[in-house]
């Protein structure tokens, strides 16, 4: 993506953060690009230094200034004499900051909501994105499937942008006429402070169970990252957190925002979402009183719904027509996306990559399918990721579900056998006959839709919307949609034989 922009003064970027040390002629000097990559650093650009987890680019510092680029940094050692330079106590902070300065602050002139949680972001964002456009306004979603203006995508490459891309994405959005956007809020982007310099209407928490403790280390550290979000939103801010999980209380208990508000699907709280009746092709929700019939199945579902609901509400939708919106709304790609064969057999995509959110679809679909319909799970886990989650979601899915196949995930750099003996392991011994291990996943799914019958759930988990699957050495073409719908076809086809 391009980050071109009017050449900015560099003293006015500068009013935007903590400075410590300055060296050189800073009055004289403007800013043409910002830039945290050292390779694109030279005259006119402003190069951020910020230590990532795999390389510190403070070591860079010396070659982008004789380059001819004004550099940031925490230290300026290696920045040679006459050069222009700034010493700040936090990089990471600066760099979000100067790049919302040097593309006019566009998260101003945006009603921005972000969403945080372990499961539920991309559905709640999304469902956001739609309930604007349904109100007629010009919208925007940064999300984990797709970047969206105003009804164009494109593909995203992380749930939240560097700080660099996300503002200039958010510019883009305003150019076009958005006045709404909404977007997904990672514990990663959190943690590395890829958001500072936004400025949010409001802050939605979903919930929170064991994810992404490869970076996080411990599961304090990864609620500390979500809290963190809440506890940057401002006074004018709202804050809708969950009252269904324990830690939602947590996260607002020191947030500057005003209001604080509570969803739930349970109690009575500012926005409550009852199920009254729920099929795989949809629910019938109570929603503060008023029943409402919608095309999400599963109690997950609901809370996300009451999520949307509640900040429609709280900026400023009628609540009558809240209520009409959510029953507007359909699915997310590859989020509880179904298909089913002419013999009757359903089949499910999901993107649960998570113990919590394998129990939540998986006791969706047992509540929902009938005693009599065997369900059939295919489900992996991937690579270079937190690894003490597998053996846990294998558990899980087995003891939810009357066969599992365990395939490969996006191995990455792993061994996919491996990955697979680690998920194994947390399946109990009595279950072990109820387990077929196949690491191809095309042949996986096939394998699950060959072992069901009429009336039957398969439930595909762990990729939803993904169209890729990385292995060690290449990334090829792999959709879950795809593989299931094909097997359910082949299946016919041979069942009619």
């Amino acid at each position: 993506m391009e980050h071109t922009r009017p050449a900015i003064a560099l003293a006015d970027l500068l009013d935007a953060i903590d400075v410590l040390e300055t060296r050189g002629d800073i009055e004289n000097t403007e800013i043409a690009s910002i830039e945290s990559d050292s390779r694109r650093a030279g005259a006119g650009t402003l190069f951020v230094a910020v230590r990532g987890t795999a390389v510190d680019s403070h070591r860079f510092l010396g070659a982008a200034a004789a380059a001819g680029a004004v550099v940031v940094g925490e230290t300026l050692e290696d920045v040679p004499a006459g050069s222009v330079a700034v010493r700040v106590p936090d990089s990471r902070m600066a760099l979000g900051q100067l790049a919302s300065r040097f593309y006019g602050e566009p998260s101003e002139e945006l009603t921005l909501v972000g969403v945080t949680g372990t499961n539920g972001k991309t559905t709640v964002a999304t469902l956001l994105y739609e309930s604007a456009r349904l109100r007629g306004l010009k919208a925007g979603l940064i999300s984990t499937v797709a970047n969206i203006i105003d009804g164009k995508s494109t593909p995203a490459e992380h749930t939240t942008p560097d700080p660099i891309s996300l503002n200039a994405l958010l510019r883009r959005m305003v150019d076009a006429g958005c006045t709404f956007a909404a977007m997904e809020v990672s514990s990663h982007a959190a943690d590395q402070h890829r958001i500072a310099g936004l400025t949010f209407a409001g802050g939605i928490f979903t919930n929170i169970t064991r994810d992404h403790l490869d970076y996080h280390k411990t599961f304090a550290a990864y609620l500390a990252a979500k809290k963190s979000f809440f506890d940057m939103l401002p006074p004018t801010a709202f804050a809708l957190t969950n009252a269904d999980d324990r830690n939602g209380a947590v996260i607002v208990q020191n947030t500057a925002a005003r209001p604080v508000a509570y969803y739930s699907t349970r109690d009575i709280t500012d926005f409550t979402v009852k199920i009254v009746e729920d099929r795989l092709d949809g629910m019938l929700l109570d929603i503060d009183g008023a029943e409402v019939e919608t095309r999400f199945a599963g109690r997950f579902n609901a809370s996300n719904l009451a999520a949307v609901y509640g900040a429609n509400v709280l900026l400023g939708v009628p609540r009558d027509r809240g209520r009409l919106e959510i029953s507007s709304l359909v699915p997310v790609a590859g989020r509880f996306q179904t298909f089913r064969s002419r013999r009757g057999i359903t089949g499910i995509v999901d993107f649960a990559h998570t113990p919590d959110a394998l129990v939540n679809v998986l006791d969706t679909i047992a509540e929902t399918a009938g005693e009599s319909a065997r369900v059939v799970c295919v489900c992996g886990a991937g690579g270079d990721r937190d690894a003490g989650k597998r053996p846990l979601m294998a558990r899980a899915a087995s003891e939810r579900c009357d066969l599992l196949v365990l395939t490969s995930d996006n191995p990455r750099s792993e061994d996919p056998d491996e990955i697979i003996r680690q998920m194994l392991a947390g399946v109990d011994p009595s279950r072990r006959d109820d387990v077929i291990i196949e690491p191809d996943r095309a042949a996986a799914i096939r394998t699950a839709v060959a072992n069901a019958g009429a009336g039957d759930v398969v439930l595909v988990a762990g990729k939803g919307h993904e169209t890729t699957q990385t292995l060690a050495d290449r990334t090829i073409h792999f959709d879950d949609r795809e593989e299931l719908t094909a097997a359910l076809a082949d299946d016919d086809a041979s069942y009619r034989q």
